[in-house]
């Protein structure tokens, strides 16, 4: 009878114990999970960042969000990386003999191009400073660069100046791949589109011409603004592109035809830069009004004004998650603030 009882005992245990672990399993108590936890997302709380002595000509956010880089005006020219969430310096790049205008992060955050007012662009270790190589295709006389752009894969940089070019060459190598001479006026900005296979670049003479990267063939010249166009932008999915003029006006259109979208009025001077949301809802937008402003990228219609430069406002980026801004200006100051 005894062992009868010993053999009931055993039979409930087997049938208990599995129906055990897998109740722990479910609460969370097993150590088998091979679950890698999502990092939470950065909290910042907003802030001035005041590294440089000068105008603020740019301002970037890391593919990672966790850093940002800054490039500083006459007398200060330098580019600064530092800690987005703290506002702490990390490193000042000083390979610049002058003015510092253009800025870009390559898409995997390691290296950073620059380029200003002494005809060169320089790329650069984003984590050391360090020199990889400089780029001299610009470098015929007094040139500015005024922007530079990174190719989504990364294999690429375009460069606009005010020699009334763009030129795209190979970002490890620093060789020329081709040189755009459809501007017959400088050059303010550029972009690529998300596919890499088309390039937009806006100018002094009153256009945004879209071309393609590899041939240099012009698609489209954009004719919307009475002005100089001095900010361009693609939309995430590629579909549209948002310009910034000295008529006070952010235009946005279809990449493919030029047809016009909306048209956002609420600066009362000149748009210096335009940036759009990562969902591309929303297109922020930098003015000579002092003023950086978020609007609605379909109908134009006003979100929200950011008031507390005071100064020129000359650049403006979206962190990768859409949450927070970066803005920059005469006043010299970089500033962070939230979205929401």
């Amino acid at each position: 009878m005894a062992h009868s009882h010993h053999y009931i005992s055993r039979w409930v245990l087997a049938l208990i114990v599995p129906l055990l672990v897998v109740f722990l399993a479910a609460c969370g108590g097993s150590s088998t999970s091979t679950t890698t936890p999502t990092p939470p997302p950065l909290q910042i709380k907003p802030y001035t960042y005041h590294g440089h002595s000068s105008t603020v000509w740019r301002a970037a956010w890391s593919p990672d969000e966790k850093r940002i880089a800054s490039a500083g005006g006459l007398g200060d020219d330098t580019v600064q990386v530092w800690d987005s969430v703290s506002g702490h310096t990390i490193l000042t790049y000083k390979g610049h003999s002058s003015v510092v205008e253009a800025l870009a992060w390559s898409p995997d955050g390691k290296y950073i191009a620059s380029g200003g007012a002494d005809a060169l662009v320089l790329v650069w270790d984003a984590s050391t400073g360090n020199t990889v190589y400089t780029y001299k295709g610009h470098d015929t006389g007094s040139v500015d660069v005024t922007a530079v752009a990174w190719s989504p894969d990364g294999k690429r940089i375009a460069s606009a100046a005010d020699d009334n070019t763009v030129q795209v060459w190979d970002a490890t190598t620093g060789g020329n791949v081709l040189t755009y001479k459809g501007h017959s006026d400088w050059v303010y900005d550029v972009a690529w589109s998300p596919d890499g296979k088309h390039i937009a670049s806006s100018s002094k003479d009153d256009t945004v011409q879209v071309w393609d990267a590899s041939s240099g063939a012009t698609i489209l010249t954009y004719k919307g603004h009475s002005g100089w166009v001095y900010a361009v932008a693609w939309s995430p999915d590629g579909k549209y592109i948002a310009s910034g003029s000295v008529d006070q006006t952010v235009q946005v259109w279809d990449a493919s035809n030029g047809k016009l979208i909306s048209t956002f009025k609420g600066h009362t001077a000149s748009v210096s830069a335009v940036a759009w949301s990562p969902d591309g809802k929303q297109i922020a937008s930098a003015s000579y009004d002092k003023t950086a402003q978020i609007s609605n990228a379909m109908t134009g219609s006003s979100v929200f004004t950011y008031k507390n430069h005071s100064d020129w406002v000359f650049s403006i980026g979206w962190s990768p998650d859409g949450r927070y801004i970066v803005s920059s200006a005469a006043d010299k100051t970089a500033q962070v603030w939230s979205v929401a």
